[in-house]
């Protein structure tokens, strides 16, 4: 006890003498008072851990009783750091004070901590060694214990005879109370981890209060100097440099500095003890402004002492990268750090203090970026994984263009393009949607359904009223939805069946019902997979047809066909049992709803029809095409549209004829096989195969294209003619139909002379035909282009796409990538249940040979014009860098419009591009009533993530205008 007096007496040299007969006052009254407390507080249950772990660290120097029973009244009123780290939502005790950082021995579990002392002694001995001898206060090594407790007895006299000496003692009282609160929180860990402990103290913590408010709330000097207390342990060895610049100042100067901190923490003490009672928001919300005090204290130090240290990377991303995200609970990289914190409660306090900083609109400089080193890097991480999927930026580069041609360029026939959209920017944000009044309804099709050009057509004699016919500015109307739709059931059952009321067509179930196309059943439309030369099944015709030609290999030699008047699609529907993909097509209304009822059923289709012009497909790209009763008149006009076929098939690919010509010998049938085997001849295909399928009692023709031109050199008659030199056999973007043949290549190194590799290995090696010397699209070789872009989206679905949208790609039947490329997006989802139709733009590098050569299927389009789908017929549109290009070119309201006309209610839509035009597609979005889910910018790049809902306007569009 006289070690004590006279290291406190030494302390005391700073102030008067005249306290001297005081002190020996207080020592005496603050005895009494605490023998007393100690006799009520005994009984009062208090776990006697925390005086265990508690008198470990601090055995080697006193272990006087007396200083156990104040560690207990101090313990009271400070709570464990870890219950914070560990449960940030539990309510805080009445008289908690809010640490702020802890050093790495506050948050330690007992057993490190006792390990911790045994191998280093007395960390916090030494670390209050050191503070003592700034000359600031606060005993060394063993003295600490009877300091503070002579100190508190101090402060129980202070209540009596006022609060004059408390200035006066200020810096004193920081520093003995600060070592002992440092045993405590070490003390108290272990109860704060358990909720059980806390309600069992209860009672305790009750009785505590009573007897220490005359600690806490009857003497300020008492509460702020816990409070200075936690705030230098949270600063740890920062406050070393901090108290030895204070030594060179004047005492003075250093007690107002250390009264004003004080009163500072007095006010938000009162305020969190005045509010504690009103529940865990308000008690929150209090801790939240003392943890953001401390921590801008922390930072005036560690900025003082040179610790604070900026990670580039990290504070980058803070600066620069924004989430906003409705779908959390799949989004790590959506949520805010307050958030991660609140769902994990292992997070530190310093990451704790950075989310309040980041709430507060509080700058904190670097002190930001090294708090959140742990947190917003994983933010930084996500952001790029979003935006680049393998951490780059990918741009095409101004080189390839010289390289690659495109649609636009080829087709010679190609419309004016539209005007600028600067002409006109009003009218975008804020837009208001109405329904599209037209005739075609819920089935709207804008460039099929143009009532207005459809009546100026001067002929129809080759399906011209099937084709495409655009406004020269699209449609800025929404398509209603049928009368009872409901959402699309999932494959693979709709193959068999689909709802009603979302195609609530019944001509087809009356005029092929007795084929097997399909039938009403109650509220479903059931689909028996039978067609008109296959009423018994596909598959059996599927199977029929292999044994026909065993070099059709289907799902390894062919592995994508052509279906030629599709029906709804049976065919090619269960052709995904052979891993075959099939692009069907049929005109609208030829057959009610066709290609509506397939695309409702999950198997891949459009519009189209063999009409005046091209199909908008590359040339030499289809391994199989199938026709089976078609009703196409292959033969007629010098067999043009029979050359039109020629032009897509691949050189030794097959054509399927099943239709009556070849097996019925009625007058008709008989005179257009004759022509039919003319004409086949003629262009120098081989006939492989005439079978006869014995269970649909159907017959079906086989002929292959040759691979050479020596047929063509050898011919008699030069009929068809070959197509001059100029002709591009791959301009197909409104190009009218030629009849002609296109020399095939002799080049090895050209597309063409080989066949693909066998499925799957085809779809990941690069096309023997790409140069290297061609450079691709992102400014490498192509062969190496290929498959870094390949790679590129190998992680992005991985890393991102998958885990961090909030899709559930089971739910995913079908997909459009708007802008396809090299088809790696596609590639890169080739193990799901979903099929992707790849779109190559006619102002982009024609790479859509690219795609079919890996295995996969696309199409031409401009987006400025309306897609050949029905509504609602996909799950999930896709548009990597689409729209930036697109709006020099049109306005970005109707392209928003076509895709709400495209997905399904439900379904989702995911945008890649500069951070500009995120905000504009947003904002359309939102107009459209979509949920955007998620928004990300990141070094001017952005994604974001929508998901169309039900909603629809009340009011109809002028017909003039829909």
């Amino acid at each position: 006890m006289a070690l004590g007096l006279r290291s406190r007496s030494n302390k005391r040299s700073l102030s008067s003498n005249s306290y001297a007969s005081t002190v020996t006052i207080m020592v005496f009254i603050s005895v009494c008072v605490l023998a007393v407390w100690m006799l009520n507080y005994s009984n009062s249950g208090v776990p006697q851990t925390s005086t265990s772990a508690r008198t470990t660290t601090t055995a080697s120097t006193d272990d006087a009783s007396s200083d156990d029973a104040q560690a207990q009244v101090i313990t009271k009123n400070t709570n464990s750091d870890d219950d914070k780290n560990n449960n940030i939502n539990e309510t805080p005790k009445a008289f908690k004070d809010n640490p702020g950082d802890l050093p790495d021995d506050a948050i330690k579990s007992d057993d490190q901590l006792n390990n911790s002392t045994k191998g280093s002694g007395r960390s916090t001995s030494s670390s209050d060694q050191d503070q003592s001898s700034t000359g600031d206060g606060g005993g060394g090594g063993g003295d600490n214990k009877q300091d503070t407790s002579e100190v508190l007895k101090d402060q129980k006299e202070k209540e009596i005879s006022q609060t004059q000496l408390a200035e006066d003692q200020s810096g004193s009282v920081v520093e003995h109370n600060q070592q002992q609160a440092d045993h405590n929180e070490q003390g108290t860990q272990k109860d704060s981890d358990e909720q059980s402990d806390h309600k069992k103290q209860k009672g305790a913590d009750d009785q505590s209060e009573k007897n220490g408010d005359q600690f806490i709330t009857s003497d300020d000097q008492t509460n702020n100097s816990q409070s200075n207390s936690q705030e230098h342990q949270d600063t740890n060895n920062n406050d070393k440099n901090n108290i030895s610049e204070s030594d060179k100042k004047s005492d003075n100067a250093d007690q107002q500095q250390n009264a004003a901190s004080s009163e500072q923490q007095q006010q938000q003490e009162q305020e969190f003890l005045g509010n504690g009672k009103q529940g865990n928001s308000s008690q929150e919300s209090q801790n939240d402004q003392q943890q953001q005090q401390q921590q801008q204290n922390w930072e005036y130090n560690a900025t003082k002492s040179g610790q604070l240290q900026y990670s580039d990377e990290t504070s980058n991303a803070v600066a620069s990268l924004q989430v906003q995200s409705k779908e959390s609970t799949d989004q790590n990289f959506s949520q805010t750090p307050s958030d991660q914190n609140k769902k994990n409660p292992e997070k530190t306090q310093q990451h704790s203090d950075s989310d309040q900083k980041k709430k507060d609109g509080g700058s904190g400089g670097g002190g930001n970026a090294t708090n959140q080193s742990k947190g917003p890097a994983t933010e930084s991480n996500s952001g790029d994984s979003l935006l680049s999927g393998d951490n780059t930026v990918r741009k095409e580069s101004k080189e390839s263009k010289k390289s690659w041609s495109t649609q636009a360029a080829q087709s010679e026939n190609e419309k004016e393009r539209r005007k600028d959209e600067s002409d006109s920017q009003d009218g975008i944000y804020g837009y208001t949607w109405q329904l599209c009044n037209v005739t075609a309804g819920p089935d709207y099709i804008p460039c099929l359904d143009n009532e207005k050009a459809l009546k100026k057509l001067r002929s129809t004699k080759h399906f011209e009223h099937r084709e495409r016919h655009c406004r020269p500015e699209g449609p800025t109307c929404l398509v209603p939805l049928p009368e009872g739709y409901k959402k699309s059931i999932a494959w693979p059952k709709s193959r068999d069946k689909i709802w009603y009321h979302n195609v609530p067509h019944t001509l087809l179930a009356e005029v092929k019902g007795h084929q097997n196309w399909v039938k009403v059943s109650g509220e479903f439309l059931t689909f028996p997979g039978g067609g008109t030369q296959f009423i018994h099944g596909a598959l059996v015709y599927i199977d029929f047809l292999q044994n026909a030609v065993p070099n059709i290999a289907w799902g390894k030699h062919t592995r994508v066909i052509l279906d030629v008047g599709c029906g709804v699609a049976s065919f090619g529907g269960y052709l995904f049992d052979r891993d075959v993909l099939t692009m069907s097509f049929a005109p609208k209304d030829e057959h009610e709803a066709q290609v509506q009822f397939a695309l409702e059923r999950g198997i891949p289709a459009i519009s189209a029809v063999m009409g005046s012009q091209r199909l908008p497909f590359p040339s030499r790209v289809f391994d199989v095409v199938h026709c089976a009763r078609c009703r196409v008149p292959w033969h007629r006009e010098g067999g043009t549209l029979l050359l039109e076929l020629n032009r897509v098939l691949r050189p030794g690919g097959y054509f399927v004829w099943s239709a009556t010509p070849v097996y019925r010998k009625e007058q008709e049938d008989i005179e257009i096989w004759k022509e039919m085997s003319a004409l086949t001849a003629s262009m120098c295909w081989e006939v492989v195969a005439i079978k006869n399928d014995k269970v649909n009692l159907v017959a079906a023709a086989v002929y292959r294209k040759p691979t050479s031109n020596q047929c063509y050199d050898q011919r008699k008659q030069k009929q068809p003619p070959m197509c001059k030199n100029d002709d591009d056999p791959n301009a197909a973007w409104y190009v009218p139909l030629q009849g002609c043949m296109h020399r095939l290549p002799t080049d090895k190194s050209e597309r063409g002379t080989k066949w693909p590799e066998k499925w799957p290995s085809r779809l990941q090696t690069p096309p023997y035909w790409l140069n290297s010397s061609q450079m691709g699209i992102y400014g490498k070789p192509a062969p190496q282009d290929f498959s870094t872009d390949y790679e590129h989206w190998k992680r992005a679905i991985s890393n991102t796409y998958m885990k961090s949208l909030g899709i559930n790609w089971s739910n995913v039947r079908n997909c459009m990538d708007m802008r396809a490329v090299y088809g790696g997006f596609a590639a890169a989802l080739k193990d799901l249940k979903m099929w992707v139709m790849n779109v190559v733009n006619v102002d982009s590098p024609d790479t859509l040979p690219i795609i079919y050569e890996r295995g996969l299927f696309g199409i031409y389009h401009d987006w400025c014009e309306s897609f050949s789908t029905y509504p609602r017929t996909y799950d999930l549109l896709h548009a990597d860098h689409l729209f930036s290009k697109l709006k020099k070119r049109c306005k970005l309201a109707p392209v928003l419009a076509e895709v709400d006309r495209i997905v399904r209610p439900g379904g989702k839509f995911i945008v890649r591009d500069e951070s500009s035009t995120i905000g504009e597609v947003e904002n359309l979005l939102k107009s459209l009533h979509w949920e955007v889910s998620l928004t990300v910018s990141k070094n001017q790049e952005g994604m974001l993530s929508a998901q169309k809902g039900n909603w629809r306007p009340t009011t109809y569009a002028d017909r003039d205008s829909s």
